[in-house]
């Protein structure tokens, strides 16, 4: 016969566990229910770009972030925006005519205008950087599949580093030197790049970068800018500090090679190549072992064929950043570092 005091000791445990086995299956159902929530509230937040393009390997669309409800939207700088018509559509499907207001060639973003107001947006601040492991949730219109008002992508992952990049896309070497981070989930696909990384919270805390191949294996990249890098680049496009969008009356910024010591041959025919005449005596380019009749060929592996890209490229690398240039000396492509570009700007 059970005394009454082991009945009561058995009821006791089996209550423990069925409330153990009760909060288990709640917890899940609560951790399984947040990410569905999450997406929804973010996904509102992610817009659709659709500008230039529609070639082979130049996407004509790609993602973009709502940082401010008046119609800020922040997104990659790149071809797509070479426009003069660029589109932004809305989660629920609503269409904006978009304006470029300006574009951080450092960071490789642009932001754009919409005639809005009241619009969901993403809280855009210098917060910590998340720690590696954290997961995340990376929402784009990865391959362009939402065109309307579909939701667009959500990926699950974790930050896998949080490291500087060293990238290229071909013979281009992205401009950016910060730290990154880097993701274990898929985010280099056309489309993805200007999508929101954001944690289980749903707090904004990168957007994604351009489609980019580490420089040291060669292989393609995900990663995203952490917010704080972003929030910078946001405020310097508005204040004017980062370079503006180009226009009809409006002369391109350019850099001066002489503020490097890089004295070059003059213009005596339309697209001069880019000849070297001299090194300044004492400057970084005497420094590198310049030579006249040096032809450059490349500012950080970007490609130049006259004095003016010259001028276009060195305008490209940012203040305190290094500036190597290859050039072509008696058939041999010699390359030169010539140290970091200090500021100055040609008159």
């Amino acid at each position: 016969m059970t005394s009454p005091v082991g009945t009561s000791c058995t009821r006791a445990v089996v209550g423990r566990a069925l409330a153990a086995i009760a909060l288990a299956w709640s917890t899940a159902a609560a951790v399984a229910g947040q990410p569905v929530e999450t997406i929804a509230a973010a996904a509102r937040k992610v817009v659709k770009v659709y500008g230039a393009g529609g070639v082979r390997g130049l996407e004509a669309y790609q993602s973009g972030v709502l940082v401010a409800p008046e119609g800020h939207v922040v997104t990659v700088m790149s071809t797509v925006l070479d426009a003069d018509d660029i589109a932004v559509v809305l989660d629920d499907g609503r269409r904006f005519r978009a304006t470029l207001k300006g574009i951080d060639p450092h960071r490789e973003l642009a932001v754009l205008a919409l005639d809005g107001e009241e619009l969901p947006a993403f809280v855009l601040d210098d917060a910590a950087p998340l720690g590696v492991g954290s997961r995340i949730l990376a929402l784009s219109n990865l391959f362009g599949v939402a065109v309307g008002d579909e939701r667009v992508s959500a990926q699950h992952g974790v930050i896998a580093a949080f490291v500087p990049l060293a990238a290229r896309r071909g013979a281009y070497e992205a401009p950016f030197r910060g730290d990154v981070y880097i993701l274990d989930c898929t985010t280099n696909n056309p489309g993805s790049p200007g999508g929101a990384l954001v944690d289980w919270q749903g707090r904004l805390v990168g957007v994604l970068g351009k489609e980019l191949r580490s420089a040291a294996s060669g292989v393609w990249l995900n990663y995203a800018l952490p917010s704080a890098e972003v929030a910078r680049s946001y405020r310097e496009i508005l204040s004017g500090q980062a370079i503006a969008p180009p226009s009809a009356d409006a002369r391109p910024m350019a850099f001066d090679p002489l503020a490097l010591g890089v004295v070059l041959v003059p213009d005596l025919l339309d697209k001069t190549p880019p000849f070297v005449e001299s090194a300044r005596p004492g400057s970084a380019a005497a420094q590198a072992g310049l030579e006249p009749d040096d032809l450059l060929v490349a500012v950080n592996g970007r490609a130049v064929a006259s004095r003016a890209a010259v001028r276009q490229a060195l305008a490209l690398v940012a203040e305190g950043d290094p500036v190597r240039v290859a050039v072509v000396r008696k058939g041999v492509i010699v390359e030169c570092d010539l140290g970091p570009r200090p500021a100055g700007a040609a008159p």
